[in-house]
């Protein structure tokens, strides 16, 4: 396993982390059992970085986690959560609201701290302006309360997350389907700025959601319609090569040496089996540059997401 900085965090990660939205069954059901399986394998093989949030499941996820991180497996991994977002359409990002959330978080993952705590999908907040400052603060108070080692934020808007890197001192931010085979704009437009401060960033959904999925996107998925059939076209491409597209598409997103780690949301053993093969199998260079080439129509487009409208 290869590792890499996380900003100034003082933090070397793995490349690959793992992601608790599958854990929280949000793309389907997962037993408990499942999850240890994965989880620990995953850890076994170096992946130091997990990923959750109270919205995943409700609180499923990290219930989940904490149930399988117990017996001294807590300990070896670097245990990231999310608050401010506990529904689809119910966000709370007041001071009182972030610290509630936390607590509840500790509860469920069984510990006295995490590593990194993150205010989540940020652009959903009525008044951005109080997230820059209200939730700024009191995720640093919880930092100095010793309830987190590191403090960020997360969402989808990169103008808006690049506008949180550069007013509220942050330690690490996430952002997702902005670096993928579709997407390449995180380096370009959120990475200088958060490198000239020292702050790490972590990639999310290399598959987009799942538009670089065998699978396909969820119906709710709000790309538009072009985004989806040259997705979609790039995925036909890989089958009729032989290449798995979520390999490929992993493959892609870790060669990247200015992305420290990039998070997949796994959940079952087969499903950590293929992107651990994805650390160790060559890519396919012909193959890559095809489905390059069919997804340059739609090159960094983008969707819009919650109320930020900058």
């Amino acid at each position: 396993m290869e590792y890499r900085a996380l900003g100034r965090a003082g933090l070397e990660v793995s490349v690959l982390s793992q992601g608790g939205a599958a854990i929280g069954q949000q793309y389907g059901p997962v037993s408990v059992a499942e999850v240890a399986a994965c989880v620990h394998a995953a850890v076994d093989a170096g992946v130091n970085l997990i990923d959750t949030s109270a919205y995943y499941g409700k609180g499923k996820s990290e219930e989940i986690l904490g149930e399988v991180l117990a017996g001294g497996w807590r300990e070896r991994v670097v245990l990231c959560t999310k608050a401010g977002r506990l529904d689809r359409a119910v966000f709370d990002f007041t001071p009182a609201g972030m610290r509630a959330c936390l607590e509840g978080s500790l509860r469920r993952l069984r510990t006295d701290h995490v590593d990194i705590l993150l205010a989540h999908d940020i652009e959903f907040a009525d008044d951005p302006d109080r997230v820059f400052t209200d939730t700024a603060a009191v995720l640093h108070q919880l930092k100095k309360e010793g309830k987190t080692r590191f403090v960020g934020m997360s969402c989808y808007p990169l103008g808006l997350l690049r506008q949180a890197v550069e007013r509220c001192d942050l330690d690490v931010v996430i952002s997702y389907c902005h670096y993928t085979l579709q997407n390449t704009r995180l380096v370009t437009e959120l990475r200088p700025a958060a490198e000239a401060r020292g702050v790490g960033v972590l990639n999310a959904s290399p598959l987009a959601m799942g538009l670089l999925s065998r699978h396909g996107p969820p119906p709710w998925h709000p790309a538009p319609p072009a985004v989806k059939a040259a997705c979609a076209a790039a995925v036909e491409l890989c089958r009729a090569r032989g290449v798995d597209p979520e390999v490929l598409a992993l493959q892609f997103c870790v060669a990247e040496q200015r992305i420290p780690s990039t998070i997949t949301g796994t959940a079952k053993p087969d499903e950590l089996a293929a992107n651990l093969r994805a650390l160790r199998e060559p890519t396919d260079r012909g193959t890559l540059d095809e489905v390059a080439r069919v997804l340059e129509p739609v090159k960094d487009h983008v969707w819009p997401s919650g109320k930020w409208a900058g």
